[in-house]
């Protein structure tokens, strides 16, 4: 054998001074030794003392969420608050070769942050969002416990967005009822009298936009490709997956140029032209004090009728986003082929412009009540009469990611 293990010992009784020098002077003619003192031990207890204070700061100072930062990899972050590792990735739903993004709000702690009296979001009903001098996506999803990608996706935003005081923006899955924030507002509509109905209104909530898919079982790429409406290959590439690659169930999937709704249905992007007029259809809502509910259903509208455009032919003399008809009383064909004003055309209500003459959605009795379908095809009395439900998810999502 090697002498490691005679050169260990040797080193460590040398150390603890169990062997004494050959030539070391005899104990008699040693000096007297000094007196033992209690410093060392108080020092020693000092130190003790401090280092426990220092790990009990250190625990009791660990935020609940932590903001990535530019550098920042998911075991530094749980290094520097004394955490481990593995929970940080499970209490964030993520694996040991997850990517996170300066920016990202990770959560480091299972608790939640309470609002303070200085800090508590103004939010508003169906989940969104007033935003505040000196707010950021990423302080704004912090607050609410989600993630900044969440935020931005749900709100067509990017990584380079601006926002503005005063902006409305949906906040996805946020319970706030923590702000005393009603799940309900007044409705502006008349009721069966004509007056202005007082009936509370549900918001439709706004929905939960990601880019994954949580593959199920029996799922396919090539069913979940066909199932959204893009290539194979592309989810391969978005994946990282190869052809002879192996999915399982409960596992995501990102579905690249998309966007998932919770229930796995997808949500028909806007085209410059669309969105331009979705936004007309939006505010001409939010300055009429149309609940959010009713906004879905007059996009519902205009995208069945038109595909949100702003045409002038449609079937017989229809014209416009919600082919309103000349002939039938709907104004003039340049009044019609005004977007705002159709727009207005649709809601009615006490600022009808076709008061006495047509009807909007604030003019039917019990619209708050109906289906989607029902409260569009009050309005338009189209001869296809169940063709606005499948526009809903779609309609939920633009005016959540319109404000």
């Amino acid at each position: 054998m090697m002498a490691t293990v005679p050169i260990l010992l040797a080193g460590t009784l040398t150390v603890t001074g169990a062997v004494a020098p050959v030539n070391a002077t005899p104990a008699a003619e040693r000096k007297p030794a000094k007196p033992k003192t209690t410093l060392g031990s108080t020092v020693r207890a000092a130190v003790a003392a401090a280092t426990s204070t220092v790990k009990t700061q250190a625990a009791s100072a660990t935020p609940t969420t932590y903001t990535v930062k530019a550098g920042d990899t998911v075991s530094s972050i749980a290094g520097r608050y004394g955490l481990a590792t593995a929970s940080v990735l499970a209490l964030n739903g993520l694996g040991w070769k997850s990517l996170i993004f300066p920016g990202q709000v990770l959560k480091l702690t299972s608790g939640s942050v309470a609002p303070t009296a200085s800090t508590a979001p103004v939010a508003t009903t169906g989940g969104r969002y007033t935003i505040q001098k000196g707010d950021t996506i990423s302080r704004i999803a912090a607050r609410f416990g989600v993630s900044t990608q969440s935020v931005l996706t749900a709100n067509g935003l990017s990584w380079s967005s601006i926002i503005y005081p005063g902006q409305t923006i949906a906040i996805p899955g946020a319970t706030l009822a923590a702000e005393n924030v009603s799940s309900v507002t007044p409705t502006t509509g008349v009721d069966e009298s004509g007056d202005p109905a007082s009936t509370p209104v549900v918001s439709t909530p706004a929905p939960v936009l990601t880019t994954s898919y949580l593959i199920k079982s029996g799922d396919t790429i090539s069913s979940i490709a066909k199932k959204f409406g893009v290539g194979i290959q592309s989810i391969l590439d978005a994946n990282g997956l190869g052809w002879s690659s192996i999915i399982y169930a409960g596992r995501s999937l990102t579905i690249p140029g998309v966007n998932v709704v919770q229930d796995g249905s997808t949500v028909t992007p806007l085209s410059s032209e669309m969105a331009a007029n979705a936004r007309i259809i939006v505010q001409i809502g939010r300055e009429l004090g149309v609940p959010d509910r009713g906004i879905v259903i007059a996009l519902a509208a205009a995208m069945q009728e038109s595909s949100l455009r702003n045409i002038d032919y449609g079937d017989r003399d229809s014209l416009g986003l919600f082919q309103q008809r000349p002939s039938t009383g709907w104004g003039t064909r340049e009044q019609i082929l005004n977007a705002p004003h159709a727009a207005r055309l649709f809601y009615g209500g006490p600022s009808n412009p076709n008061a006495g003459v047509t009807r909007g959605l604030l003019d039917i009795p019990g619209w708050q009540s109906m289906s989607l379908t029902q409260a569009a095809q009050a309005v338009q009395i189209s001869a296809y009469p169940n063709a606005y439900a499948k526009w809903e998810t779609s309609a939920t999502a633009w005016l959540a990611q319109l404000g």
